[in-house]
């Protein structure tokens, strides 16, 4: 055994000095991107290479055969992985008698230092956290937050570090008053909370799809036994006036309708209106009362099917309907069906499915559909359809120009079909789309978020040409603010945390050059935005991915926002299942913790906080502390015949 022992060690020595040769080639190679980087960002672009370079290789006999002697495994190398593979190579040395080849002390404080530097990337980045906490939380504010301080106050309260905003909603004047409160909050609680500022980008979406027939429904509520509890309402308002505020009662929704005001003031409690619905089925209602604003409430015992055609009548008197919105239309797509996405703008037709006729789908990105080539895999709506590019084409129009239809055959889509509506996301995982990563809409965003907000969450992130350009914008701001002579909001623009959201395949697979093209920025961080990230690598895959995603991220010392569905049952229900409980536990590895919205999220709130100062004490990143566990003290104090009390 002693001379198998010996043999191996001899084997790995000269394994490891030339593995360590290699990964500093790297770092020498790439040594005019690492000159680009900012000087606090040096070490992390350094051991950003040299990790990325290790784990394009298989090391896993590496890993095997210095455990079978004792060594390390190699497996928690992200903070350094030069003092990682020094300080096996001085095991071995030991093991075979020689003096250690690489110095003990610098070994010794290696890891220290990288994690001090994260910590204080992290810090920089996100602000501070709570006493025994190891993580921060982010939470999304919901557009009440703009006109509620209170609702702002009581996320404070609960635990809230970051407060995030989604630019895609509401606009700039609720955006100021949801900062203001954040920071009248955070006076309040007595700690800081970060302003942290989503900027959508580029999104492909199914285009429009026909609209359906202008009718509304007026439907009774019947119980189990079907009986009537609740009647049929209608809600009749004067035409060419706001909708007023309807009232909330029991039972299904009342149909509003629009009606010409002065027959609409020959009304009185007690007036019947008669009327032939859509289906030619004759119907009355009661007038049961009339509001001071107007509205008069009426009753009825059948449901009845109203169109912008419908004509009311009462005491002889005669109105037209009017008010009633098309209703939405949706496609059925099932398995096997053939689909066909096209550059032309037209809504979509929708066909009986016995009438056998391909439907024909607008994109909202007509770039998206030129890119696209046979075998490109084509999601839709978070993943509900799946389907095949079969052929792209040209069709010719009209006016002498052509069109570009890509022929999907759909190989996935749920039991009995799924309905695909207008406006639902299409994820192209194959497909480079040439787009830039910001819309002119997020560049207007950007000057907003640059004078008042904390960080800046960048989508659609793909490249690190993505990434820069980015930043080339940051920069273009922070000058245009210096030629205006407003050095605070050229210095804000300068200093403002950026956050790379890592969702598509490309971000992913190229993740080590889209880091290191984000460490040219001072602040920096990224999001691992598990939500876009299933849909296109696949469900499966994201037992792995955000793990592999942060130990990249922990060797570049850069901090990780992890989120999409966090204890999100919790939040939209008001009780956690089991299952997203343990996923809070990894969770909390990461720098932060994004909340999304929900009725009970102040709730979600504070169990993440309390488990995460729960987890501070035990755990950083993939390391575990072994402190004492008070439930297993009398573990071992049981026999197999005994029964603990």
């Amino acid at each position: 055994m002693s001379d198998s022992m010996s043999e191996l060690r001899s084997q790995l020595r000269p394994y490891l000095a030339n593995l360590m040769d290699f990964l500093e080639e790297t770092v020498e190679e790439y040594a005019d991107d690492i000159s680009q980087v900012h000087p606090t960002h040096q070490a992390g672009a350094k051991n950003l290479l040299r990790y990325a370079q290790l784990r394009n290789h298989d090391v896993a006999h590496l890993q095997a055969g210095l455990s079978s002697l004792g060594a390390t495994r190699l497996s928690t190398a992200e903070p350094d992985v030069i003092a990682r593979l020094q300080a096996a190579h001085n095991v071995l040395d030991v093991f075979n008698g020689d003096s250690p080849t690489y110095p003990l002390e610098p070994i010794g404080e290696a890891f220290a230092k990288a994690d001090d530097i994260l910590d204080d990337h992290a810090t920089e980045l996100l602000g501070p956290t709570k006493e025994n906490t190891h993580a921060r939380i982010m939470v999304t504010l919901p557009s009440e937050a703009a006109d509620d301080p209170d609702l702002v106050l009581k996320f404070a309260e609960a635990g809230m570090d970051l407060a995030r905003i989604n630019c895609a909603h509401d606009g700039e004047e609720a955006w100021a008053k949801m900062i203001d409160n954040v920071h009248a909050a955070a006076d309040a609680v007595g700690h800081d909370i970060l302003v942290s500022m989503d900027l959508a980008g580029p999104k492909v979406r199914t285009g429009d799809i026909e609209p359906g027939p202008a009718v509304i429904r007026a439907r009774v509520t019947r119980d189990a036994a079907g009986k009537t509890v609740e009647p049929a309402k209608l809600y009749l308002y004067a035409r060419d006036t706001p909708q007023p505020e309807l009232p909330t009662t029991p039972g299904r929704e009342g149909a509003p309708l629009q009606v010409d005001p002065a027959w609409l003031k020959g009304l009185a409690v007690g007036s019947v209106i008669t009327l032939e619905d859509n289906r030619g089925k004759h119907r009355s209602y009661r007038v049961e009362r009339i509001r001071p604003d107007g509205l008069a409430i009426a009753h009825g015992k059948k449901s009845a099917f109203i169109a912008a055609s419908t004509l009311l009548l009462h005491d002889g008197e005669v109105t037209t309907v009017s008010g009633i919105a098309h209703q939405e239309q949706k496609i059925k797509v099932v398995a096997g069906d053939t689909l066909i996405l096209t550059t032309n703008p037209a809504s979509a037709v929708v066909h009986e499915r016995a009438e056998g006729v391909t439907t024909t789908l607008g994109c909202d990105a007509p770039e998206a559909i030129e890119a696209l080539e046979p075998g490109h895999q084509v999601l839709f709506d978070d993943g509900a359809i799946d389907a095949t590019v079969k052929e792209v084409r040209k069709v010719p129009c009209g006016d002498g120009s052509t069109d570009t239809e890509a022929v999907l055959e759909v190989t996935r889509a749920g039991i009995g079909g799924t309905n695909l509506k207008a406006h639902k996301g299409i994820n192209l995982p194959d497909t480079f789309i040439p787009l830039p990563s910001l819309t002119e809409e997020d560049l207007t965003a950007l000057e907003f978020v640059a004078r008042n907000a904390d960080i800046v969450n960048v989508s659609f992130i793909r490249t690190a040409g993505d990434v820069v350009y980015v930043l080339d914008q940051l920069a273009d701001i922070a000058a245009r603010a210096d030629k205006e002579g407003d050095e605070d909001a050229a210095a804000h623009a300068k200093n403002l945390g950026v956050v790379l959201k890592i969702e598509t395949v490309p971000a992913y697979h190229q993740l080590a050059a889209v880091l290191l093209a984000g460490m040219r920025h001072r602040t920096l961080g990224i999001m691992i935005a598990r939500g876009d990230l299933a849909v296109e690598l696949g469900f499966e895959r994201m037992v792995e991915i955000p793990r592999l995603m942060m130990q990249m991220a922990e060797a570049a010392h850069i901090p990780v926002i992890l989120a999409t569905q966090v204890l999100e049952n919790l939040a939209k229900k008001g009780l956690p299942s089991r299952a997203e409980m343990t996923d809070v536990g990894y969770a909390l590895r990461a720098e932060c913790v994004m909340l999304n919205k929900g009725p009970n999220i102040t709730e979600a709130i504070r169990i993440l906080d309390r488990v995460s100062r729960r987890l501070g004490r035990s755990q950083l990143k993939n390391r575990q502390s072994l402190r004492k566990i008070s439930a297993w003290e009398d573990t071992l104090k049981y026999k197999p015949e005994s029964t603990p009390e």
